[in-house]
């Protein structure tokens, strides 16, 4: 099967990943430290290390890849970094994506009610991309801590491939 790339690969990726392995998906996820690669290793993910706030850390990581989680709407931190992975580095991501194997792309739009702007900022960024560089992107609505979360969001990845 394809692979995913999960990038912000906390407890919620590490959910995503087993669920996605489940159907048969090879499954690698990211974190910035030595201790959340340890988390995903253990949960039978292969870990990588990639800051999204570093997109070549991320390109780095996308030759054998079919899609690209950027499971990111929670994500914690100062605002300006905040606003450069769900901004101005996403975009700069997206426009070098579209030179590698990924495709489909899968961005998580939901979060804290403090996030709802910046994230639909995200939201318009990748959607443009699609428009733009024929990039299959599919938006993840699926709520944290919903009954079901990680069936709905693999459901999302599987769907980002049928977009091609």
């Amino acid at each position: 099967m394809a692979r995913a790339l999960i990038v912000g690969c906390g407890c919620r990726g590490r959910e995503l990943g087993a669920e996605l392995m489940g159907r048969g998906w090879q499954v690698r996820g990211t974190s910035r430290t030595p201790e959340g690669r340890g988390a995903i290793d253990a949960a039978g993910i292969e870990a990588a290390e990639a800051d999204p706030d570093r997109p070549g850390t991320v390109l780095e990581l996308c030759g054998d890849t079919a899609v690209m989680i950027w499971l990111l709407g929670a994500a914690g931190g100062d605002a300006p970094a905040l606003d450069g992975i769900h901004g101005s580095r996403l975009e700069r991501l997206l426009e070098k994506l579209v030179d590698t194997p990924v495709r489909g792309f899968v961005y998580e739009a939901v979060g804290p009610a403090e996030a709802a702007e910046r994230l639909a900022g995200g939201r318009q960024i990748a959607e443009r991309a699609a428009l733009t560089w024929r990039i299959p992107v599919v938006s993840l609505e699926a709520k944290r801590g919903e009954a079901g979360w990680a069936g709905s969001a693999a459901d999302a990845v599987e769907r980002s491939l049928l977009r091609v």
